[in-house]
């Protein structure tokens, strides 16, 4: 019963593990790239327009846009099928184990959202980055646990992966609505419409999923339109995905299916095409502009404060219950991994940034650092306060 119970987690830990190395070599790749000789040719792709459908019933999107909109409304569908799936029979489906991880995701979210208005309070319009230092990226901040091995009590590996997809859906709720641009209310019509369907297609429980896969695809072209952002049909898909504990069930056969592709596939594309920044020219000084120490300190140290703090807190209060086999030391080095944005992070600069293109590198700059400075310290903090088994 325990290893039926535990299976998905040791599942997806192992998976995320795994994606998150391919995850940094694909960054590092990126950044190889746009400090090379190779700079002008990788860029060129990431603005070539790749046009799907006819001209006058198509999209003509760039392929950084592609990658962006469409593919990563892909990654939006898995990660919403992963939250659903905690919440419905996962560490996340009883009140007294979800409330630790819901209220340290709250803090981890506040904290660096406030630190960051506070450094970028008199600049005006970079305050639309706030969000950006909110979230943690899932792959990486495993990949750096699982070096430690055994030496991390699983509840805490537990801990973590819970409070990064509460993170997840805290980042899905700030991009919903407070990044979507000027609505076009004939799209949310339609848009309406195509949930409606899919709502019937769940109600009426089928199988298949290609039936759910032609609505989602006509849902994510309202979407696209409607001045919501596009991955929102991921996640108003995924809502969609019938779950049944006791027989088969569709979401699990999707999430087993896609994650692997997501995994090792779009996240590294997205990485390839998002994490390079031209170095030349940057010193120490370039952290010290608004945007990018507003998101360094956000990630490094309103991370860590915030989950710990909250956390701390939720525990004397007899809220929430303390991991099994840890101690606030310990907790307090997981609380530092929270500090890795990276994949999130990113998208949401995009999101916040689209009408200044020239911040972009300093949004870069901020969650790479702040990412690099949590996972470094994180994981040397539990190496130290951790014994070898």
């Amino acid at each position: 019963m325990i290893n039926y119970i535990t299976a998905p987690f040791k599942w997806f830990f192992k998976l995320e593990a795994a994606s998150g190395l391919v995850l940094l070599l694909a960054a590092v790749v990126a950044l190889v790239l746009s400090n090379s000789s190779l700079s002008n040719i990788y860029y060129e792709i990431l603005n070539t327009h790749l046009l799907i459908g006819v001209e006058n019933f198509g999209l003509d999107l760039s392929i950084l846009h592609w990658i962006n909109d469409a593919l990563m409304a892909i990654f939006f569908f898995i990660v919403t099928l992963e939250i659903k799936r905690e919440f419905i029979q996962g560490e996340l489906s009883k009140p007294k184990q979800a409330l630790l991880p819901i209220i340290g995701a709250v803090g981890g979210m506040a904290v660096p959202a406030a630190i960051y208005i506070i450094i970028n309070f008199e600049t005006g319009y970079t305050l639309k980055g706030w969000a950006i230092p909110s979230a943690t990226d899932i792959a990486f901040s495993i990949g750096v646990l699982s070096l430690l091995g055994s030496r991390v009590p699983i509840s805490l590996k537990v801990f973590l992966v819970a409070l990064a997809i509460i993170d997840d859906l805290g980042a899905i709720i700030i991009i919903a609505f407070f990044y979507s641009s000027e609505l076009n209310y004939n799209y949310l019509i339609l848009m309406l419409i195509s949930f409606v369907l899919l709502l019937l297609l769940n109600k009426f429980n089928v199988k298949k999923f290609l039936p759910f896969l032609f609505v989602g695809l006509v849902l994510w072209y309202f979407t696209h339109g409607s001045g919501i952002h596009s991955t929102i049909a991921g996640v108003l898909l995924a809502a969609t995905i019938p779950h049944n504990q006791k027989g088969k069930s569709l979401l699990l056969k999707l999430e087993h299916a896609l994650s692997p592709y997501v995994a090792f596939g779009i996240m590294p594309l997205f990485a390839l095409a998002n994490a390079g920044v031209v170095l030349d020219g940057i010193s120490f000084l370039s952290l010290l502009s608004p945007v990018p120490l507003g998101i360094l300190c956000g990630l490094f140290f309103g991370k860590q404060i915030g989950v710990f703090l909250f956390s701390f807190i939720s525990v004397k209060l007899k809220l929430a219950e303390m991991p099994s086999n840890s101690n606030w030391l310990k907790f307090y080095g997981v609380g530092i991994l929270t500090g890795i944005g990276f994949t999130m992070s990113l998208f949401v600069g995009n999101l916040a940034f689209v009408e200044y293109p020239n911040d972009m590198d300093g949004v870069k700059i901020g969650v790479l650092t702040g990412s690099f400075l949590s996972a470094i310290v994180g994981y040397f903090m539990l190496l130290t306060v951790t014994k070898k088994k």
